[in-house]
Formats: C-alpha cells, sequence, structure tokens
C-alpha cells in the first residue's frame, strides 16, 4: 500500500507539472486578455478551480506519504485527510482541445500514458477497499463465542507456565484444550511440545502439519518451527535457503528465537555471508526483550552441562545436586544449621544445580536463618518482600525492615536493597544521595548489585556527574560475577561508542549473552534431564534446537549424541557422522577446544569426511594453542612420531608429550609409555651409525615381515620357558614305596584307636 501511494503521488506531481508548463504556454498576454470574449471568464473560473482541487489532492497525497514515513502523526493527518478513504482527482480532459497550437503531440500522448495509469491505479484501489469492506464486515458480524472461550484458556495456560514454580503437566492440559478449539497460538505450542518430546511423547510428522497449516496463515512461531526443521533436517531433507526463508519471516514477525538463529548465522557466516551489523541488529532486539524482564532477583540461573565433559571425568561433573545430598541439608536444616538453611533458600531462589525457583520454600528457609540472627537471610528476605512473587505479596515496609537490618550488619546485600529503594522511592522519601552511599558501601565489598547500580548511575548522572569511564568501570566489575544487566549495558556502550572506541564484535558477543539467558534456556536443563533419563532423541532435539539458536553447548552436545549413536533419527550411521562434524565445527567455532580435538579426529580416522592427516593436525593445533588442549598436544607429539601430515621429528614430538604432561596431571601416565617408547625409536636410530647398522639393511621381503618374524621368535622363547618350567614326575618304583609307608601308618593309627592305646613318640637320641 505503501509503495502504491508513493507511485500516485508521482503520478500526479509528474501531470500536474505538465499541466501548469501547457497552462504557462496558453497563458495570454495582459493586451490579448482585454480583447477575450465574455465568456471566457467563466471558463477560466472553472480550471482555476480544477486547479485548486488538483492542488488539494497533491497536498493530501503528501500528508499521507508523511503519516508512513513517520513525520506526522495519525492526529495531525486525519484533520487533514480521512485516512481510510484515499481520492484521486481526474486529470483535465485535453481530447476536446487537440490542438497544434494549444497541445503538443508529445506533451498529449504523455498525458494519454499518465491517465491511463492513474485509471489502473483507481481500480486496483477500488478493489483493495472492497475487500476491506467485506473484512469489516465479517469483523462486525461478531466474534465467534468459541474463540473467546479459547483465548481465555490460553492466557491461563500461559499464566500457569510464566510462574515462577512452574506446574507444566496443568499448563500442557490447557495449552491442548485450546489448541484443540483451534488458538493458533495454542495450536503452534503443542506443535512445539510434540517436535521437542517435552512433556509429551515425540511426534515430529504431526508437528510439521501443524506448521505447515499455521505458517499459511502468517504465524511467526510456525515459520520459526519450519525454518528450524529445514534447517536441522529434521521432517525435511536439509536446505538452508529455505531455513533462512522461515528464519526471515518468523523474525519479522518478532519471534525471538528466529531473531537469535539469524543473528548466529549472520556473525558465525552459517548460509549467509558474515555480518556483523546484521548481527548487531538482531541480537540487539533480542537482548532488550530479555533485559526488560530482569528483576530484581536476577532471574533464574543458567547451568550449562557439556555431556563431553562427563564422560572425560569419568562421572557427573556438572554440579547437579544428588537427592540424597539434598535430603542431607534438608535434614541439617530442619534440625536448625544457619549454614545449611541459608545455602538451600538460595538455591530455592535462585534455581540451578538441579532445583527449580521456588520462592515460597526459600522464604521458609530464610526465615529460619534470619530468626537466628543471619544478616545474608534478612538481606535476601528483603529481596523477596521487595519484589513479591506468585504467592508473596510486595510489602516495602517490611522490606526496608530486613534490608536495614541486613545493612546495619554490614551485609553488602542489605545495603545495595536499601540503596535501591533510597533511589526509586519505594516505602521511603526518594534520596539519590543516601542511595549513592549505600551503593558505594556494596560496591566496595565486591557485590554485584552494588557495583551494577553504581555503574547505572555514572551512566545516566542521577545524583553524580556523568562519567562513561566510571559507569564502564562499574559495568566491567559487574559482568565478572555475570550480572545479565551489565553485559547489556556494556553491549549498548561498545555499539555505539559511548564511553569507548565503537567495537561491532564485542558488543554483538555481550548482546549474545545477554539473548541467551533469556527463559528459552531452560531447555538446556530439560535436555540434560532426559539424558539422564536415557531419553536420547528428545534430549538431541532440544539440544538441536538451541544449536540453531547459537549456543556452543548446546552445539556440542548435539554433536556428542550423534557421535555416541544414541539418536535413531537419521537413516544411516555416515549421516549421523556428517550431522555430528557440522554440530561440532560450529561448536569449535566458538572456541570450545574439546570441540576442536573432535573435529581433528574426524578428519584423522575419515568420519564424515575424508582422511586429511594435514587438516587433522591444523585443529589439533589450534586446540592446543588457544586452551592448552592436552589431548591435542598428545595428538600433535604422536604425529610428529609417525610423520602424519607433518615432516616426521622425534624431537618435536618429545616437546609436543612433555606440554600434554604439563598441561594436565592425567596425561602423565600415557606420555610416560610413549616418551619410554620415544627412548627405544631413538636408540635403534642410533644404532644404525654403528657397525651393527647390517641388521637394518635386511632383504626387503625379510624388513616387510618383521612383525611376523617377531612373533615367532616370542612365541619359542614363550614355549621354551614354559618346557622348563614344568614340574617334575616322580619315579613308578618310589610311588609304591611311599604308598606302602602310608598305608602300614594308618594300619597303626586304627590299632590305637581300637585298644585305646596312647601314641608313643620315640625318644630322641641323645
Amino acid at each position: 500500500m505503501k509503495t502504491l501511494i508513493k507511485r500516485i503521488l508521482l503520478v500526479l506531481l509528474t501531470i500536474l507539472a505538465c499541466y501548469y508548463q501547457v497552462n504557462a504556454v496558453q497563458q495570454p498576454s495582459s493586451i490579448e486578455s482585454k480583447k477575450m470574449p465574455p465568456g471566457t471568464t467563466s471558463v477560466k473560473k472553472g480550471q482555476n478551480e480544477n486547479n485548486e482541487n488538483e492542488r488539494k489532492s497533491v497536498e493530501d497525497l503528501k500528508d499521507l506519504h508523511e503519516v508512513y514515513a513517520g513525520r506526522l502523526t495519525k492526529d495531525e493527518h486525519e484533520e487533514k485527510i480521512e485516512y481510510d478513504t484515499i481520492k484521486l482527482v481526474q486529470i483535465a480532459d485535453f481530447t476536446k482541445e487537440r490542438d497544434n497550437k494549444k497541445v503538443p503531440d508529445m506533451l498529449f500522448d504523455i498525458l494519454e500514458n499518465q491517465k491511463r495509469m492513474i485509471q489502473k491505479i483507481v481500480k486496483e484501489i477500488e478493489e483493495i477497499d472492497k475487500n476491506k469492506h467485506l473484512a469489516l464486515t465479517e469483523n462486525v458480524i461478531g466474534p465467534n463465542p468459541e474463540n473467546g472461550v479459547a483465548q481465555q484458556i490460553f492466557e491461563r495456560a500461559m499464566t500457569v507456565l510464566n510462574k515462577t514454580k512452574v506446574d507444566r503437566m496443568l499448563g500442557h492440559k490447557l495449552m491442548g484444550e485450546a489448541a484443540m478449539m483451534g488458538h493458533p497460538l495454542a495450536r503452534s505450542h503443542v506443535a512445539w511440545e510434540q517436535l521437542l518430546g517435552n512433556p509429551v511423547s515425540l511426534d515430529i510428522e504431526s508437528a510439521k502439519q501443524t506448521f505447515q497449516e499455521l505458517a499459511k496463515e502468517g504465524l511467526p512461531d510456525a515459520h520459526m518451527g519450519l525454518g528450524f526443521m529445514y534447517a536441522s533436517g529434521i521432517g525435511f531433507n536439509v536446505s538452508q535457503a529455505k531455513a533462512m526463508l522461515h528464519y526471515t519471516m518468523a523474525a519479522a514477525g518478532d519471534n525471538s528465537w528466529a531473531q537469535m538463529a539469524l543473528g548466529y548465522r549472520y556473525w558465525a557466516g552459517v548460509g549467509v555471508p558474515n555480518s556483523c551489523e546484521m548481527a548487531l541488529d538482531y541480537y540487539r532486539k533480542v537482548a532488550t526483550k530479555v533485559a526488560s524482564q530482569v528483576t530484581f532477583s536476577g532471574g533464574a540461573a543458567v547451568h550449562r552441562i557439556r555431556l563431553l565433559d562427563e564422560i572425560d571425568n569419568s562421572g557427573p561433573s556438572s554440579g547437579i545436586l544428588d537427592n540424597d545430598l539434598i535430603d542431607y541439608y534438608q535434614l541439617l536444616a530442619d534440625k536448625g544449621d544457619v549454614q545449611a538453611q541459608v545455602g538451600l533458600g538460595q538455591l530455592h531462589y535462585q534455581g540451578g544445580r538441579g532445583i527449580p525457583l521456588d520462592h515460597q520454600r526459600a522464604l521458609q528457609y530464610f526465615s529460619q536463618a534470619a530468626n537466628a540472627g543471619n544478616a545474608v537471610a534478612m538481606a535476601f528476605l528483603g529481596k523477596i518482600y521487595l519484589e513479591g512473587s506468585d504467592n508473596i505479596k510486595p510489602d516495602n515496609e517490611t522490606a526496608f525492615k530486613f534490608f536495614k537490618k541486613a545493612a546495619d550488619l554490614g551485609n553488602p546485600v542489605g545495603q545495595s536493597g536499601l540503596g535501591i529503594m533510597y533511589l526509586h522511592g519505594k516505602g521511603v522519601r526518594k534520596d539519590t544521595l543516601k542511595a549513592l552511599k549505600y551503593f558505594a558501601k556494596a560496591a566496595d565489598q565486591g557485590w554485584v548489585d552494588g557495583q551494577l547500580q553504581l555503574g547505572n548511575m555514572y551512566y545516566s548522572g542521577i545524583g553524580v556527574q556523568r562519567d562513561f569511564k566510571l559507569a564502564i568501570k562499574y559495568f566491567s566489575l559487574a559482568s565478572q560475577s555475570g550480572h545479565v544487566l551489565a553485559f547489556y549495558n556494556l553491549g549498548q556502550m561498545h555499539a555505539v561508542g559511548l564511553g569507548l572506541m565503537r567495537s561491532c564484535p564485542t558488543a554483538v558477543e555481550l548482546f549474545k549473552n545477554v539473548a541467551e539467558r533469556g527463559k528459552w534456556a531452560d531447555h538446556l536443563m530439560s535436555g540434560y534431564q532426559d539424558y539422564r533419563s536415557y531419553r536420547f532423541e528428545e534430549a538431541f532435539m532440544q539440544y538441536a534446537l538451541l544449536s540453531e539458536m547459537g549456543y556452543e553447548v548446546a552445539q556440542s552436545n548435539a554433536g556428542f549424541l550423534l557421535d555416541r549413536e544414541e539418536v535413531n533419527l537419521f537413516k544411516n550411521r555416515g549421516e549421523e557422522l556428517v550431522r555430528a562434524l557440522h554440530y561440532w565445527g560450529r561448536a569449535a567455532a566458538q572456541g570450545y577446544s574439546a570441540a576442536q580435538v573432535k573435529l581433528g579426529d574426524y578428519h584423522y580416522y575419515g568420519m564424515g569426511t575424508l582422511i586429511d592427516y594435514e587438516m587433522a593436525a591444523s585443529h589439533y593445533r589450534m586446540a592446543s594453542e588457544q586452551q592448552n588442549n592436552a589431548q591435542a598436544m598428545f595428538n600433535l607429539g604422536y604425529m610428529h612420531e609417525q610423520g602424519l601430515g607433518m615432516k616426521k621429528d622425534i624431537h618435536l614430538a618429545k616437546r609436543c608429550y612433555d606440554l600434554a604432561a604439563d598441561s594436565s596431571v592425567d596425561a602423565k601416565v600415557p606420555v610416560t609409555l610413549a616418551l619410554i617408547k620415544l627412548q627405544l625409536l631413538f636408540k635403534l636410530e642410533s644404532l644404525k651409525e654403528t657397525p651393527l647398522k647390517i641388521m637394518f639393511n635386511l632383504d626387503e621381503n625379510i624388513a616387510s615381515n618383521w612383525d611376523l618374524y617377531l612373533i615367532t621368535v616370542i612365541t619359542i622363547l614363550f614355549g621354551a620357558a614354559l618346557y622348563f618350567r614344568r614340574p617334575l614326575v616322580p619315579h613308578p618304583a618310589n610311588n609304591l614305596q611311599t604308598e606302602l609307608i602310608n598305608e602300614g601308618n594308618a594300619n597303626d593309627d586304627e590299632r590305637r584307636a581300637h585298644n585305646n592305646e596312647p601314641n608313643h613318640i620315640d625318644p630322641p637320641n641323645n
């Protein structure tokens, strides 16, 4: 519509310019005007009115164009022209005045062409207005009552799913009811549950069909689903072009997942040329949404668990608390252990380590510890009452009381809480100087909230003189503790070059960090729980989705599951290895050294690709140089020793082995064995310069089968050892004599036992 109006405006301006040129040519001189007939005045008057109407129409179209461009508000425009109606004034009909003296042929042809174009555009506008009228008529009839009920059920389901303590099964049940009534967003939500297999069973075909139906209606979530399926080759053959198309459609509809996927693709150059500015634009949109939802508690913790690290460390190393350990802490807390009460309160308040958010239980544990005089518990009680929760009503007075008690005991959390209350005037009179004082005290003790708020005050010039350098200092300190708003503020400053030189790559990395703290990061933990429950396909689907959104942990975990043949979603092993190589490559590009080693292994053994020793060596070298990976150094040493993909060099091999041993304690035993072997090889090389070198100049046939000869010699030596260590067989005569003596002794014992005679022992000979 906007383009159409621009065309109309340009056409009319051209026509009017030509028309006014004609009038200027036809304008009589002052002398001739005195000689005009009496009827000419009325003709001129009609022409002037016609020109005035055309001028007003052009002005109205200009105003409408300004409304679309954003230079006029809708209210200002409605005073000039009715918004829903566009009227086009036809140009004057020159067919009756066709005279070579008045209208040149060229100008006449131009005006005729423009007239036909205007008529065509008018027909298009009338058709659009007709369709619009039909749509309005349908709306006037009244909404479907069933749609209203479906919307209510959908909103209730979203309320349940967005609670601090989520009841997923109830939320899924309500969402299913709304989907059965045809609610498009509910249908999309159920389709995502079917595609990911959480909390329902995996059903890729049903999800595919639903996404295709909803995508025809233009639903952004459905386009995101189709984009993911095309990109990962699940349900469709892989097509990165179609994936980009659907991602772009979903991102245009403000879908955060699609915006993250596009941001990652432009940042990493996946399927599109690298474009830092495009990546910055997409990631900034998502980061702004995430930052706007951050609460005083900071939100739930995002726990990143790498499955490969668990296997390499021979057991769970994720930091997830075992149920027995949680029961033990609860037992200590019930017995009055203050530290256990505070620890459990913090776990339930912030979540993480396998424990879901539960502010009600956090309140109970903090209350028990606060009654015992613990300052940390008092401060966290202040945070709970300041912000409130699902079943906890905000109470500024109670929050101030607990913050004050904690601050008087020197607790930085309490000091920061008081600063926030004075800064925003919550329950107290607004006082920026007091806020600055409390924030400074908390920041001096290294508390992240104090550092963040000080940065905000210096950034905005609230209560202090604006100082971007100090703002950057405190934001950087807060970011070291992982505060999401500190990352966001630093990203904004790097994006525009505020207080420092502009750096697009740094801004993208900061915004990416913020975007990955969104609520969708819960799929990392649910994927891990599926993996621990041996639901490997469901775990892979969730990791694959987050991989498309740029999560490095998810990329490595998806590659790990395919590498271990635990996913049965693809045709054959070769396809799995190709996809695993793809995921390892993405994770390695984001700096994960273990993924670099895996890439080297795949090229070394020809898994999912051709054997390429040089490429394998380059991946091992990158892993060893970037993060001092011991496995990569050991592999480089072996390749130097064997001359695979690089020049054979025993000295460089020893150097790599030594570096591997220095980098990891676990590498010392294999490095020791490798060095022993290396010493033997070195001695053999030195023997070649002695008279024994004839041993190394044997016939080619003998030298090529040296291993067979060695096995034969070892077998002969082993057989000889067994022969000489065999037990001696006694002589037959000696055996008979021994049996007679034993039999006689047995008869004597029986006789003595029958006569009850004691056994006689001969006295020793003196």
